[in-house]
């Protein structure tokens, strides 16, 4: 919420960057220079690139081994290197401080991701967690290997932050090579959704909200059944006639005010459906005449034509249309599709939920009984729908 108020300028977000940057280089090297976790260089050495910092020779840096390494490298590293390898200080401290600047970091204006340092925090607290275990009882035998708990810790810090059960269960399954280990992380990914879920969402949920994105769910709103097409549609609605002119068209297109992304075409009553790319195409290729009486024989376009512009259609405001050319007449019927999906003004919410996901609908026309265009019906009007903790909420999603 912080970034979404204040830092939206490039200048403030290439700031923002240099400021995380220095902030993480600088703990990073006090956390090494305190660090006394040197470990000797022995023959079940797995590291392949050690790290020396500020220990003697024939000895590593643990925590340059964590914080230094690539992160991938880092999570291997917890993930194989042999019990004795990190001291509980350590992986204590670096859990704690790699959370915190995980945490700054995320949202940034750079191509960083949380899969992952998720994976990182997760291995790093997992594997903590069993040298505990073993260290508080006087038989270390019974306990599995360090690297063990760490994966199981990888996973569920990573579970609980995604949300995901079984699509990462194949995930760690397969990153690992064995299925030996899909039962038990099968388990703590359950375990972990059901916690998380009790208190919030997940956190890519939580961000599509801050950002206003229409996400459909799965399901309608519980409560949602008293509503109907009418009360969430949008109206009025700004439609073609079958034949129409040029000059109205691109008014149209490039009113700043709305920012519509599909006309109905009526001659009274709806025929059909145009999308605005598809109306940018047509002025682009000036495929129009100056009689309305006047046929396109001569200007025919192909679905070439249509693919070579997807998916980045040009603005309206790109395309030049001439004094002269306003005043011509484009026919749109051969461009429009001929059966859109309509609904009538009393198709209760649920229905038209279930419409859009099981096809997939970007527009859905509400009609009269005559079957003349109220309203028109959009991810957006579905998605602003939630259920809060006082019933029905509407949300604010953006413009664009």
């Amino acid at each position: 919420l912080f970034r979404l108020l204040y830092i939206h300028r490039p200048c403030l977000q290439v700031m923002e960057a240099m400021l995380v940057a220095a902030v993480t280089a600088t703990i990073s090297f006090a956390m090494i220079y305190f660090s006394n976790d040197c470990q000797p260089l022995g023959q079940d050495n797995t590291e392949e690139y050690s790290l020396q910092l500020f220990c003697a020779d024939g000895e590593y840096n643990s925590m340059a081994t964590a914080f230094f390494n690539t992160p991938e490298r880092s999570v291997r590293s917890l993930f194989h290197n042999p019990p004795g390898s990190y001291n509980p200080l350590t992986l204590g401290v670096f859990t704690l401080a790699y959370f915190v600047l995980a945490v700054w970091t995320y949202g940034l204006t750079v191509s960083a991701g949380v899969f992952i340092p998720s994976l990182l925090i997760g291995a790093a607290w997992g594997r903590l967690f069993g040298i505990l275990l073993s260290t508080i009882t006087s038989s270390q035998s019974i306990w599995a290997d360090p690297g063990k708990y760490a994966l199981i810790g990888a996973a569920a810090q990573l579970g609980g932050i995604v949300r995901m059960t079984l699509s990462l269960t194949v995930i760690l399954v397969e990153a690992t090579g064995s299925v030996t280990y899909g039962f038990p992380i099968m388990l703590v990914l359950m375990t972990a959704k059901i916690v998380g879920d009790y208190f919030i969402e997940g956190l890519y949920d939580v961000h599509i909200k801050l950002q206003s994105v229409p996400f459909l769910h799965w399901e309608a709103p519980p409560t949602s059944h008293w509503l109907t097409a009418r009360e969430v549609m949008s109206s009025p609605v700004t439609c073609f006639n079958r034949v129409e002119k040029v000059g109205r068209i691109v008014d149209v297109l490039s009113n700043t005010s709305t920012n519509h992304n599909g006309f109905p075409v009526v001659p009274g009553k709806i025929c059909g459906l145009i999308l605005r790319s598809q109306l940018i195409v047509l002025l682009k290729h000036k495929v129009f005449v100056e009689r309305a009486s006047s046929r396109l024989s001569h200007r025919k376009l192909q679905l070439k034509d249509f693919r070579d512009a997807y998916p980045r259609f040009p603005p309206i405001q790109s395309i030049h249309v001439s004094q002269d050319e306003r005043e011509c007449m484009m026919d749109l019927t051969e461009f429009m599709n001929p059966t859109p999906y309509t609904v009538p003004q009393e198709t209760s919410l649920p229905r038209v939920f279930k419409l859009f996901r099981a096809l997939g609908l970007r527009h859905l026309v509400v009609v009269d009984n005559e079957n003349r265009v109220v309203g028109l019906v959009t991810r957006k009007d579905l998605a602003r729908y939630h259920l809060g903790k006082d019933g029905l909420e509407e949300l604010h999603l953006a413009q664009t």
